[in-house]
């Protein structure tokens, strides 16, 4: 079977091994003509971004690059590149890159015609409302990882430093009009990063599948999405070359990305302030804390995944699929517990209060299905410590 399509569900993604060639051609069809590059600084280094860069030349295309991204972009970030997208009359946005890069290459044209401050676009209620969608540039999103999905996300993760919280902006007019998913970009991810991102993927399909509400497409795409981490990730960690892994590791991404629509949970809830506070690789945190928030919502779940363990093969029932989680995870090197993850990690009471208060008003929260208040919070989290 080809591993080559053209899919529009959410958006036109170009998928296949070499169609990053395609990058030009994309932006013409885009209407763009002089595009902000947006990557990070060890991705602006690497061969892989240079012959990106030199198709855009071959085919006489202006450019500017910014490559001022840090893991888990802040307001500066945006900012910057917002400065920059202005002042080079930037007419669209190419996001090269992870989770980081596509988040920040999403605001960044999403702000560049806005007025009003960022903040005031934070995924609540109707804020989108407030944009002047007349001032969002065109993005078209090219992901070097195979995790976050925010290739096909209408959203961008950006952290408030002066809080220490990641916020989520929104707008529907952010969603990339072309994503070009080309697996070939992702075989010189490490392991770690391998591991990581897969793994953020499986949190994304995982949630998505458990959350409350009625959405059986979702569901669908969230199933699939599992069976093909489960399959895949081991061998696309254990041989970066194995294409055929890496490109279901790409599918499953944006399928975890697409079926989240549906919701999240405590998973990322609590990955989040993690994150912010320690700084920690967002996927592997959510693999840390995978087993220990679905033993709390258990009750809520064990009929929903005793199905899915099925289609995915596992025997055992719910049971059964823990223990599938927790081989996986030794598989890929996650460790057991946040003290594995975190060297040297101290928490005082004051902060394990706070990371409490901040994952249960965390945007993902609501999606849990066991209502997450904070003493079952604070309960997830130290069994993450303690193992």
């Amino acid at each position: 079977m080809s591993l080559t399509a053209k899919w529009s569900y959410p958006t036109t993604v170009r998928f296949g091994a070499g169609r990053i060639s395609e990058l030009a051609e994309a932006c013409a069809a885009s209407g763009i003509r002089n595009p902000l590059f947006v990557t990070d600084p060890g991705l602006a280094k690497l061969p892989i971004t240079a012959a990106a860069l030199k198709g855009l030349e071959a085919a006489g295309m202006k450019y500017g690059l910014f490559h001022d991204v840090q893991p888990n972009p802040v307001a500066a970030n945006v900012e910057a590149g917002i400065k920059q997208v202005r002042a080079g009359k930037h007419d669209g946005v190419i996001a090269f890159g992870g989770g980081s890069a596509l988040d920040a290459g999403k605001v960044i044209a999403f702000m560049a015609g806005q007025t009003r401050p960022m903040w005031d676009f934070e995924d609540i209620g109707d804020w989108w409302t407030r944009a002047d969608p007349a001032g969002i540039l065109p993005v078209i999103a090219v992901p070097t990882t195979a995790g976050t999905g925010s290739e096909v996300g209408r959203a961008g993760v950006i952290t408030n430093e002066e809080t220490a919280t990641k916020k989520v902006i929104f707008h529907p007019k952010m969603m990339p009009v072309i994503v070009i998913c080309d697996p070939e970009l992702t075989v010189g991810m490490p392991p770690f990063i391998t591991a990581g991102t897969g793994m953020d993927a499986l949190a994304h399909c995982l949630e998505a599948y458990c959350a409350p509400g009625y959405h059986p497409m979702a569901d669908g795409i969230a199933l699939e999405g599992m069976r093909l981490v489960f399959e895949n990730l081991p061998r696309a960690y254990a041989n970066g070359k194995d294409i055929k892994a890496r490109a279901h590791m790409m599918t499953a991404a944006a399928m975890g990305a697409t079926a989240f629509q549906k919701g999240l949970g405590a998973i990322h809830s609590l990955s989040h302030p993690i994150g912010s506070l320690y700084h920690t690789h967002h996927g592997m945190t959510n693999a840390v804390f995978m087993p220990y928030v679905l033993d709390f919502n258990r009750k809520a779940i064990e009929e929903r995944i005793e199905p899915a363990a099925r289609y995915l093969g596992i025997k055992g029932g719910f049971d059964g699929f823990r223990k599938a989680v927790i081989k996986l995870r030794k598989e890929l090197g996650v460790p057991h517990t946040l003290g594995g993850l975190i060297k040297g990690l101290d928490m005082d009471k004051k902060r394990r209060s706070l990371i409490g208060d901040m994952a249960i008003v965390d945007p993902t929260a609501g999606g849990n299905p066991v209502k997450l208040k904070k003493k079952g919070a604070l309960e997830i989290l130290d069994a993450a410590i303690a193992g």
